[in-house]
């Protein structure tokens, strides 16, 4: 065996970790699949003699094209987008995929993937590695092109605001569901007074890149703003997403746009569109009656 093949099976035996980190940094499966496979291109065009340790080395390149895809994604949002807007995404009638499942099973919730989506690139990048996978701050530190103090830094700020968020998104189920469902009843009555009375005075809602594509601003502050733009979502339907309440766009029945809510005190204090096909494609959804 030549050392191009040893490299190809010690990579391919590394792709489950490798994905598993590109996933949690990406948000995206396909997103996660094709920076492995980016990944992979640099590994096969780099000299590996001089590496000890494999599979580190393999994490640090996956990690490196993960922070330029993030970089790149973060500098989109700040331009309109005037690409074609998406198909809506097609149905798993056939069955669940074992490896999607798998994927899912050991992967983090959409909860905390709307929260490390508004982490920047190298807060995510080192909070992932540090606190998911216990890469050494020494060794994120290049990656991140900072200090091993500046990187634990990093860490530090992203993880107190991730479990910021799990602090106020904590409310009991049966309420949300209350709550969800009296914000489906307002929108589909285009009740202005019942949708401000739900949401907090200074709730966010945020748009993901193809929610923007489809009419919404990226973001929108306020009472007022954010009940005048959901009385236009007339047309969305009880769901859940790993098993907590939300909404859902579903023109002929499949899933268009995710609405997810954290609710703190009684009140809707952010909203959250999903409308990527890859990401809903990820979503534990389950339909619920009207």
């Amino acid at each position: 065996m030549d050392q191009t093949d040893s490299l190809a099976e010690r990579f391919e035996a590394d792709r489950s970790r490798l994905t598993a980190v590109a996933y949690r940094m990406l948000g995206s499966r396909s997103e996660a699949e094709d920076a492995v496979q980016d990944a992979w291109l640099r590994v096969n065009r780099s000299e590996t003699g001089a590496v000890d340790n494999m599979a580190a080395w393999l994490t640090t390149v996956v990690s490196r094209v993960c922070l330029d895809r993030l970089r790149a994604r973060r500098a989109r949002r700040e331009v309109p987008l005037d690409t074609e807007i998406l198909e809506p995404i097609a149905s798993r009638a056939a069955g669940p995929d074992p490896e999607h499942e798998a994927l899912l099973a050991d992967s983090i919730g959409l909860a905390l993937l709307i929260v490390l989506d508004m982490l920047t690139p190298a807060e995510r990048v080192a909070f992932v590695l540090h606190d998911m996978f216990g890469v050494p701050f020494e060794e994120i530190a290049p990656i991140v092109e900072r200090s091993a103090t500046a990187a634990r830094q990093l860490a530090s700020r992203a993880r107190r605001r991730v479990q910021g968020a799990h602090a106020v998104s904590d409310v009991d189920l049966s309420r949300q569901r209350e709550i969800v469902a009296a914000f489906i009843a307002a929108s589909r009555d285009r009740d202005f007074a019942a949708l401000l009375a739900l949401l907090d005075p200074d709730v966010v809602l945020r748009a993901d890149p193809v929610a923007v594509q489809l009419g919404a601003a990226a973001e929108t502050r306020g009472a007022a703003a954010v009940a005048e733009f959901l009385r236009r979502a007339g047309g969305v339907r009880p769901v859940l997403v790993d098993a907590v309440p939300a909404a859902a766009w579903m023109p002929g029945g499949r899933p268009r746009v995710v609405l997810n809510f954290t609710i703190v005190a009684g009140k809707v204090v952010a909203v959250d569109a999903v409308a990527d096909p890859a990401r809903l494609r990820e979503l534990r959804l389950a339909v619920l009656d009207a």
